[in-house]
């Protein structure tokens, strides 16, 4: 992994950073790197009330923020900033708004890496929503002052259509940071998450690879 002034991750839900970018974003933190995580929403409308239900859908809001807080202390966060959207509306937000909110944020941190979803290839409307204003922000920088720009994308077509992934990062290093920031989102990973930990811990091939690598692919522009 490339040595990065400050990181900056952008992504609609809490748990959305503990599936993909976490083990990532645990490494650059030991590195040094000063790491700021955007959540717009706290995913008020999710359907996981845990495993078994400990959530209702009036405590849900208030449990999943305090999940995220965790999951952030979990990888090493300090910068974790709240946006206040609400779940499954941010398709509907005025997409120049955020993207105005999102490039005063990259240009008071500095961010030399941005890293978001790729839009239309990220399956939800708010994932898609969120990706396309974080790029209409990022574009709105002169070539040579852009912040680089890695996308998460698992659509069913993302690699017939974007190639194989062009980054991948071996997290090893940061797997407990990883497994504890999953952990902490319990309404969402309580199903599986002991599985997945059982099977990490025997060298499952599946569950080494969830744990320990995670791909991205840097955002096509245009004028490239």
């Amino acid at each position: 992994m490339e040595k990065e002034r400050h990181v900056l991750v952008i992504l609609p839900h809490p748990d959305d950073e503990a599936f993909g970018v976490s083990g990532t974003l645990a490494t650059y933190i030991k590195q040094g790197t000063p790491v700021t995580y955007a959540c717009l929403t706290l995913g008020e409308m999710g359907r996981n009330l845990g495993n078994p239900p400990f959530a209702t859908r009036e405590t849900l809001p208030k449990i999943r923020k305090k999940e995220l807080q965790a999951s952030a202390e979990a990888i090493g966060i300090k910068d974790l900033r709240m946006l206040g959207f609400r779940d499954k509306t941010v398709e509907f937000e005025d997409e120049e708004k955020l993207a105005d909110l999102f490039s005063e944020m990259i240009k008071e941190l500095n961010s030399s890496l941005v890293i978001t979803f790729y839009p239309g290839y990220s399956v939800h409307p708010d994932h898609e929503a969120t990706g396309r204003a974080v790029v209409r922000a990022v574009s709105r920088f002169p070539k040579e002052q852009r912040p680089k720009l890695h996308c998460i994308a698992f659509s069913n077509n993302c690699v017939e259509e974007l190639g194989q992934p062009d980054i991948i990062n071996n997290v090893r290093e940061s797997a407990e940071e990883k497994i504890n920031s999953l952990k902490a989102h319990r309404t969402q990973t309580g199903f599986f998450i002991e599985d997945m930990i059982k099977g990490y811990k025997k060298g499952d091939p599946d569950a080494v690879k969830r744990i320990e690598i995670e791909h991205f692919w840097s955002y096509k522009w245009d004028d490239e």
